[in-house]
């Protein structure tokens, strides 16, 4: 049964996290192994697990003081399984947690390409499109 959890850092899964976000967001654009774990330490970790697999992984890092804003990071979904939906059920976990939390507002640099899998969950793009790790991304943010 797939299951959406909350983990840490210490937390066994967190290295099969690295793992898949390493194989899914880095390696395709030739970025190093762990090159964006700059924040995992301060950031809230969910993983889409089944039978012990890991199938997907999100993490949220807060961005003011007050932790009423943050940034949806390093969102990664095997290959494999990409457009069942663990994505969406991430994500929503997500912005559960962010209501329980007080968070007002969740943006990302969301990467051309899945521009519409977040618009489609309630996510607007804002500002100018930018290149980052040589790819076109757009702001997005939710107001919840």
């Amino acid at each position: 049964m797939l299951e959406i959890k909350q983990i840490t850092i210490l937390d066994s899964l967190y290295q099969l996290e690295r793992e898949l976000r390493n194989k899914v967001l880095l390696r395709p654009i030739g970025l190093p192994d762990n090159a964006w774990e700059m924040n995992d330490d301060k950031a809230w970790h969910f993983v889409a697990t089944e039978s012990n697999n890991l199938l997907g992984c999100v993490i949220l890092v807060p961005i003011d003081s007050k932790k009423e804003k943050a940034q949806l990071m390093q969102m990664a979904v095997d290959t494999n399984l990409q457009g069942k939906g663990i994505g969406k059920l991430l994500v929503n976990e997500l912005l559960e947690f962010c209501k329980k939390q007080g968070i007002k507002e969740v943006t990302c640099h969301s990467r051309e390409s899945a521009n519409d899998f977040y618009k489609k969950l309630g996510f607007e793009i804002y500002d100018e499109p930018f290149e980052e790790v040589g790819i076109k991304h757009n702001h997005m943010r939710i107001y919840l």
